[in-house]
């Protein structure tokens, strides 16, 4: 042949491209800085697909700068994401599809966190499990963890797994990449951090993790069980005296990482249950939304006794009642009671789905409370009530009798009493 066929220096390939397109759209997702949200991107998809590739391909890719959105926590405080653009999302989706079976094959069993075939529910069994084989816990919480990510060691952990310079050079675009603030002004990392709400950071804080704690703790505390969901950790020990000896070496270490533990969040918790005696230390920690207490179990053959378990926590049931609070549902008179169920049936499943898994009892005072709301907006809305509840209520009742499948959750039984 007197031409060869021209390849691209980087082996991404069409394809390749396509399937993270896909991956990012089925998680939706807010617009960058660029404002393009999916659905705009989709407008033009070819011509924006064979952009990315072109330019991934041959090395000429480049990040935009991460949109700064501050969320606000369960405390109060406000909790900063990163938003990158819809094409950057894609082209991360790209190198984590690549490297993520590589990683994943040095993963250990002791992390849950944004790991294919595993989850938080796992996380949860797995805690549940060792409680009730040791007595003493250390809540970990590690401080503004995202922004604290040590570039230098993340890259000599990616040096230790992946060879190929290009993985390398788009990560390295990705965490240098400038974050735009609320007011416009950019910042720049300085060495550190990787944005809470990128498609690679999940992948590249656990391999982070992996070195800095998991492997650490397997290395020299072999014995010891912990459970790790991305940079929530619980770690199970026998005794208060070991429990606070394996604490201060896990601060050390984090600080050799350049890592710091939470001092009032980061706590040594009893697991008080029958047969263990009450000492006056605390005896609750919160986890994935669930709140870890002793609680008293009733015996099919009668009785009681106290048992260390888990229900959801106050926390979790605080921002759900928020949320149901805040949708004003008693203002939506122009609307039929057909129209609720349509907006509310995916926040319902939603929460069945994650809290009804552990313990769906739990739920009742937030069904009680929705039922309460939905009360109000049928006074709101139909003037032949007279503002007379019990007639409301009557009215609601019959229609849980007359159509059992309109709300999700009266299929289960949690209809009105």
């Amino acid at each position: 042949m007197i031409f060869k066929e021209k390849t691209k220096s980087i082996p991404i390939s069409k394809q390749m491209v396509w399937e993270a397109y896909k991956l990012v759209r089925a998680n939706k997702g807010s617009s960058g800085i660029d404002m393009q949200s999916i659905s705009e991107f989709e407008k033009n998809r070819a011509k924006e697909l064979y952009k990315i590739w072109n330019r991934m391909s041959s090395g000429s890719y480049f990040a935009s700068a991460v949109k700064r959105v501050n969320i606000p926590k369960g405390s109060g405080k406000l909790r900063p994401l990163g938003i990158p653009t819809v094409s950057d999302r894609i082209a991360q989706q790209v190198v984590k599809t690549y490297l993520e079976p590589r990683l994943e094959a040095i993963f250990l069993d002791t992390s849950y966190g944004y790991r294919p075939n595993r989850s938080a529910h796992q996380a949860l069994k797995s805690v549940q499990s060792n409680v009730l084989k040791h007595s003493w816990v250390i809540d970990l919480d590690i401080r503004e963890f995202f922004e604290n990510v040590n570039h230098e060691l993340l890259f000599k952990a990616l040096s230790v797994h992946v060879s190929e310079k290009w993985v390398l050079m788009y990560i390295k675009r990705w965490l240098e990449a400038p974050i735009q603030l609320e007011d416009g002004k950019l910042q720049y990392p300085q060495g550190k951090g990787t944005p809470q709400g990128g498609v690679i950071s999940p992948l590249l804080s656990n391999l982070y993790l992996h070195y800095c704690i998991d492997k650490w703790m397997a290395i020299n505390f072999p014995t010891i069980k912990m459970v790790r969901y991305a940079d929530d950790m619980i770690v199970h020990c026998d005794t208060e005296k070991e429990a606070k000896e394996l604490l201060s070496k896990i601060v050390c270490r984090f600080k050799e990482c350049g890592l710091n533990v939470h001092p009032e969040k980061t706590r040594i918790v009893y697991c008080k249950k029958d047969r263990r005696p009450l000492i006056g230390k605390p005896v609750q920690f919160d986890f994935l939304g669930f709140s870890f207490l002793p609680v008293m179990t009733k015996l099919k053959r009668g009785g009681s006794f106290l048992q260390y378990s888990c229900k959801m926590s106050r926390k979790s049931k605080k921002r759900i009642l928020q949320e149901l609070r805040s949708m004003e549902l008693h203002r939506r008179s122009q609307s039929s009671i057909q129209d609720l169920a349509k907006v509310l049936n995916p926040k319902i499943r939603g929460w069945i789905n994650y809290y009804g898994k552990i313990r769906r009892n739990s739920l009742k005072p937030i069904f009680y409370y929705l039922h309460h709301r939905m009360i109000k907006w049928i006074l709101k809305k139909y003037k032949r009530f007279k503002n007379s509840r019990k007639r409301a209520v009557k009215w609601l009742r019959r229609i849980t009798n007359d159509y059992p499948n309109l709300f999700y959750h009266w299929t289960l039984g949690y209809k009105l009493t």
